[in-house]
């Protein structure tokens, strides 16, 4: 069987670098918030073009404390894709804002900046950006709309490290970004772990308080913070990685390419770049679409390839979120109805590729 992700093969390719990193940890004596986060926050900024990095404790707190950090709550509306991971939408409302869905392009899956406009309200504050499956999204015209509505951009970026949009990366293009390192990620930890990052001084001293029990200073809080800490062992270990991230982005994109230029079956609709130099996609995932998609992924299973499902049932969906049980947005369902991703690794093997390739159009 070939691994949807073979996780194991790509940790053990760092297995040397990794003990060292984890022992250099356990000598210092020194574990919350020491010198290997305060090195990796430091290494991330710098990778990513920005001022400011804050480890947190995952992705999800990542995007909520951005948005508690500007003060957004009940009353207040934020756009956020409607076919986006569920995270997105959970840290708006576990704000007490109003998350607004706006449909994606059927085409890159990122959220349609031509539909924006109609759902700006006197009552929203911000556009949350997802760069889904690691392409980034449409920027320019967000930002042109965001400056026109004086509305933040926040990015969630979990999906995207490394992604590039003209010549900046993902996490620098809007006002403040959301990672994940969660160990499936392109830049993945042994366990969970997050990270934000921004320019704004005002907004990262907030953050590194929020994180820590809303305190600057041990004893002293400013604001009712949480406990969201990104920890020193994974910090450790995420800069033994970082080193090799653009290493195993460009491998990614190697087999996105191979299945780009030979999966030839009219059954199954590939995914598209957006056209020009300015995107770069780092393929966190590669997504396909096809009808009959169970039967479809029988089909792949019973030639000894392993597939998932991202994801299968869209947010307005959820049980949930109920109060949207009654809403129709046709695209998201659409894309959730018949998306399923092929494996894509920087350890997956050609031959597999090619066995892959050869299984699809042979559907």
């Amino acid at each position: 069987m070939i691994p949807f992700l073979d996780l194991k093969k790509i940790n053990l390719q760092y297995k040397e670098e990794i003990e060292v990193a984890i022992a250099r940890v356990l000598e210092s004596g020194w574990y919350i918030l020491g010198n290997e986060v305060a090195s990796f926050e430091e290494e991330f900024a710098q990778y990513c073009g920005v001022k400011h990095c804050i480890g947190v404790a995952n992705g999800l707190d990542a995007l909520t404390l951005i948005i508690r950090a500007y003060g957004f709550g009940p009353g207040d509306e934020i756009i956020v894709p409607a076919n986006t991971y569920i995270a997105s939408i959970l840290a708006i409302s576990a704000n007490g804002a109003t998350p607004v869905l706006v449909e994606p392009d059927i085409s890159t899956y990122n959220i349609n900046p031509s539909l924006i406009e109609e759902k700006i309200t006197e009552r929203t504050k911000a556009i949350l950006v997802v760069h889904l499956y690691g392409q980034s999204a449409n920027m320019d015209p967000i930002l042109e709309i965001a400056k026109k509505y004086n509305l933040k951009v926040i990015e969630d970026a979990a999906q995207a490290h490394g992604a590039v949009y003209g010549d900046k990366r993902a996490g620098s293009l809007g006002d403040a970004a959301g990672f994940s390192f969660y160990p499936s990620k392109n830049l993945g930890a042994l366990g969970d772990g997050g990270a934000i990052t921004t320019n704004d001084d005002e907004l990262a001293e907030k953050l590194r308080a929020l994180r820590n029990y809303g305190s600057h200073e041990k004893y002293k809080n400013l604001f009712k913070g949480v406990n969201s800490r990104l920890d020193e062992m994974q910090a450790a270990i995420l800069r033994v990685k970082l080193k090799y991230l653009d290493k195993d982005n460009e491998k990614r994109r190697q087999i996105a390419k191979y299945y780009l230029n030979h999966i030839k079956n009219e059954k199954v609709i590939l995914p598209i770049i957006e056209s020009g130099n300015r995107l770069s996609h780092v393929w966190h995932l590669f997504v396909v679409r096809v009808e009959n998609r169970e039967r479809f992924q029988k089909y792949l299973k019973e030639n000894g390839i392993q597939t998932i499902i991202h994801y299968p049932i869209p947010p307005h969906k959820q049980k949930a979120y109920e109060e949207w049980k009654h809403c129709s947005f046709s695209i998201s369902e659409e894309i959730h109805k018949t998306v399923i991703s092929l494996p894509i690794s920087p350890v997956l093997a050609l031959e597999h590729a090619k066995k892959i390739v050869k299984v699809v159009n042979k559907y």
